[in-house]
């Protein structure tokens, strides 16, 4: 602003009327740098007096003001600077006056809304001249005005200004740190020098982190947050010569750091990588891989720390030392803390063997039943379980292979021979062994189990009996066990009756029998037509193409559909497709045709079933108002994973006669018996047909391929068909208005145990207890808890809960958490509240009234005030 501005502008001041109860006007031009001293003589106003201040007429000049003369307009010109206000005579005067400044900074400090009375505030102007040469930097600070009220303040905008952040420390810092460890390719750190503000910035760090250090190091400061805020859960002795990247005084907010920045989902890749580095710099896998997992086992800001507690684990299981209930804490404690999902794989591959593991101990001597029928129904109501277990436990094993952990792929494969001895050594071994030894008389005269639900007996005792419209969902080779988990799952998604019951396969237990038995029918032929087995029903071929027309025989109004085709369709489609259908029958194929391209993503396939069933049911009954749907299959499998042994496969002795065989079955026009091979009842041997099985677990040696994944025989796994009946309830219907509180499912609820509403510890434990148990209409729920403070402001860091146990134990349901209050100065006269937030918003949140008394000082630093 020139001279003549400033007189302009001045005049403007004097010329407005005066405000209420004031009868002249006194405006003081404060001039500390002295930049118009030279002129302010030759400047002139109409009817306004022009006194010059100086150390000398502080005095004289006073006396005129209030004594001498009171009517007059004054202007007072001060070049002088007062560092106290006592050192200023006319301070009385300053107050009741107007306070003019010209200079470039002033003008700033009014653009930034900034206190123009704070002098420190206008040297720090001055001293960063460089930063607010810019107008769009002044108006960023702009921004954070009212937050300023010194000159540390001002610096801390000045940096969050540069790094594009909150005006708060930690926001600062993690900003800078996320540019890069290296300051020589930090862009924002090189901002920070550019504007010589570095000091501040390192000041900054020195109050939070109490990292010093004359190299001023990024690494060495991120090395520093995370070593001192793992004093919390880590045995100081892991650091042992690391000391001088620990301050114990500094744990708190090296601690709300950390926490912070790892619950960002945004930002806590970066934090993972620089984790790593850091691991890697201080050799911190090995280092741990030497101490007990108590003494870091709840540690959550290095990923390597479970890759040790992964490692340490899986060792023992390759030293066969397996305690599953060890596997069960310790993947309950990690799976909600910030690293689980990276490691999510091995999580599961060792709790599946904690599993499997835990079924072998409490049935080791299980297998000695007598009665055929006794087994059957064991393996529908338990057994089935060890299947599922194998089943889960290679769907992980097989994602893990696609993203391995060096560290942790060797192992990984111990515990896969381990799970592999079990299951097929024991499981498979005594399991089938004993059912064959029951069962095998009633194959070889009659084919089946005759107490037991026959799959040729489906449309008659199940479709034919619905007196309104039914959908029969067939998925090939969806096997028993896979069926629990759809059925469990449909269950909690849907508004339903449902149950689950299941039907013995016609044998063998391949697609062709498998899918005849389903149709209507008065019992199945067996001939041989252009050299291959045909199944007939009345002498018709049951080959797909003419399946509907077997359909129709029974009802007239039935129609088939091809899973694939019916979800390309649109609504209006399918409705046609259906319109005044009865029976509508939908083949699906996931599993069997996965198998033909890659055995080992069978078990993937039957999560993927699992998931296109959920979702046809949905479809059906939001679509085309479906109510009651049937969902089964034509047969099961087996299924293993090793590699087959010589000794475990059986030639084919009947081969010269042979009609038909796989791996697990044969058909045959000769009347020889086969060694190794069970004899079976076929379903049309007045031809003079027979059939064998191979015993137990083994395969009929063949040429190719599929070994591991085989069906065709007699095992449950292969004869037990799921059949599950599927009732859908409208909102209108009586059952479902009767019985409204057993049909919704609703989530769990979380309440605090703990008695005691008064914290006085900066970190402390709080017990929860699950009200209920997981079961058909009570899902499981994942809370987020946390305290805040009366202005709604966090003041914790975020404790996570799974409520997901199904235990009638009531100690089994109760979980005890660990809270970290934020570094403050907490009174304990105001009331603060413990959050209890169910993640998906399913149910109330709970706030809980809390007293903190924690006699805590927090020194005054001029970043943190």
């Amino acid at each position: 602003m020139d001279f003549v501005e400033i007189n302009r502008d001045l005049k403007e001041k004097f010329n407005k009327p005066y405000e209420e109860f004031y009868n002249r006007r006194v405006i003081v031009w404060i001039d500390e740098a002295r930049e118009f001293e030279d002129q302010i003589d030759s400047l002139t106003i109409e009817n306004v007096k022009i006194l010059k201040m100086s150390e000398y007429n502080k005095f004289s000049l006073k006396k005129t003001l209030i004594y001498d003369d009171v009517y007059s307009d004054y202007l007072v010109y001060c070049p002088l600077r007062f560092d106290n206000p006592e050192d200023n005579w006319i301070e009385d005067v300053f107050i009741y006056s107007e306070i003019y400044r010209a200079d470039l900074v002033t003008v700033q400090i009014d653009n930034m809304d900034l206190m123009d009375s704070n002098l420190d505030i206008r040297d720090t102007v001055k001293k960063y001249k460089k930063f607010f040469n810019a107008k769009s930097r002044r108006e960023s600070v702009r921004k954070f005005s009212k937050d300023i009220n010194s000159s540390s303040r001002l610096e801390l905008a000045i940096m969050a200004v540069l790094t594009g952040s909150e005006i708060k420390p930690d926001a600062i810092i993690r900003e800078v740190l996320k540019a890069g460890l290296d300051k020589e390719d930090n862009d924002i750190y090189d901002k920070i020098e550019n504007y010589m503000i570095e000091d501040s910035f390192w000041l900054l760090i020195e109050q939070g982190t109490g990292y010093i250090d004359e190299n001023r190091s990024l690494f060495d400061l991120f090395k520093h947050i995370t070593l001192t805020a793992s004093c919390r859960s880590m045995n100081a002795r892991i650091f042992d010569g690391l000391e001088s990247f620990v301050s114990r005084s500094h744990e708190d907010f090296c601690f709300q750091f950390v926490e912070n920045w790892i619950r960002d989902s945004y930002d806590r890749e970066k934090f993972f990588e620089y984790a790593n580095e850091v691991s890697d710099d201080i050799n911190l896998y090995d280092n741990l891989l030497n101490n007990n997992l108590f003494d870091f086992d709840q540690n959550q800001i290095f990923p390597c720390v479970d890759e040790v507690i992964l490692s340490k684990l899986m060792i023992n299981i390759k030293d066969d030392i397996i305690d599953p209930q060890e596997i069960y804490e310790t993947c309950d404690n990690r799976r909600v803390l910030a690293w689980f999902n990276k490691f999510s794989n091995y999580y599961e591959i060792i709790y599946y063997m904690g599993k499997i593991k835990e079924f072998y101990n409490n049935n080791q001597n299980a297998f000695h039943m007598g009665s055929s029928e006794d087994i059957w129904e064991s393996y529908a109501n338990y057994f089935y379980l060890m299947d599922t277990y194998y089943r889960k436990f290679h769907k992980f094993y097989q994602l893990s292979l696609e993203d391995p952990n060096l560290n942790l792929d060797d192992l990984a494969k111990y515990t896969l021979d381990r799970v592999e001895g079990i299951y097929e050594n024991w499981f498979l071994d005594k399991f089938l062994s004993n059912w064959t030894s029951a069962a095998s008389d009633y194959f070889e005269a009659y084919g089946r189990i005759p107490d037991l639900d026959q799959q040729v007996d489906f449309y008659k005792n199940h479709v034919a009996k619905v007196d309104s419209r039914v959908f029969v969902i067939i998925s090939d080779a969806m096997r028993y066990e896979v069926a629990r988990e759809l059925y469990e799952d449909l269950g909690k998604d849907m508004q339903c009756q449902i149950s689950i019951d299941n039907i013995e396969g016609t044998f063998p237990t391949i697609t062709s029998f498998g899918m005849a038995s389903l149709l209507p029918n008065n019992g199945l032929e067996v001939d041989i037509k252009n050299d291959l087995v045909k199944v007939l029903i009345d002498g018709e071929s049951t080959d797909m193409p003419n399946r509907e027309k077997i359909l129709r025989k029974a009802n007239v109004n039935s129609k088939l559909l091809k899973y694939e085709d019916f979800v390309k369709m649109k609504k209006a489609e399918q409705r046609s497709e259906t319109k005044g259908m009865e029976v509508v029958y939908i083949y699906h194929d996931k599993i069997d045709r996965t198998s033909h391209s890659s055995e080992t993503e069978v078990f993937n396939a039957c999560d993927k079933t699992i998931d296109e069933l959920k979702n046809l049911v949905k479809t059906l009954v939001s679509n085309l108002s479906a109510i009651n749907i049937f969902i089964t299959s034509d047969h099961g499998f087996l299924y293993n994973y090793k590699d087959w042994d010589e000794h475990n496969k059986v030639d084919n002795f009947v081969a010269e006669s042979t009609l038909e065989y796989g791996r697990r079955y044969v058909i045959t026009d000769s009347s020889d018996d086969a060694e190794y091979l069970m004899p079976i009842k076929c379903i049309s041997d007045q031809k003079g047909f027979r059939a064998f099985t191979p015993k137990d677990n083994l395969r009929i040696k063949k040429r190719g391929g599929g070994i591991n994944f085989v069906h065709g025989g007699v095992s449950p796994q292969e004869k037990m068909v799921p059949l599950i009946k599927y009732k859908h309830l409208r909102n209108d219907s009586k059952e479902y208005k009767k019985n409204k509180n057993i049909y919704d499912v609703k989530p769990v609820e979380l309440n605090l145990l703990s008695k005691s509403r008064k914290i006085i510890n900066s970190i402390f434990n709080l017990s929860f207890y699950q009200s209920e148990i997981i079961s058909f209409n009570r899902e499981a729920s994942c809370f987020i808890l946390y305290f805040e403070d009366e202005n709604g402001f966090k003041i914790s860091d975020e404790v996570k809960i799974i409520a997901d146990r199904s235990s009638g134990d009531d100690q089994d349901r109760i979980f005890n958490a660990i809270f970290n209050l934020n570094p403050y100065n907490y009174d304990n006269r105001k009331t603060y509240y413990l959050i209890i937030k169910e993640e998906d918003n399913k149910l109330e949140t709970k706030t809980i009234e809390f007293n903190i008394d924690i006699p805590y000082t927090n020194k005054k630093l001029d970043f943190f005030s």
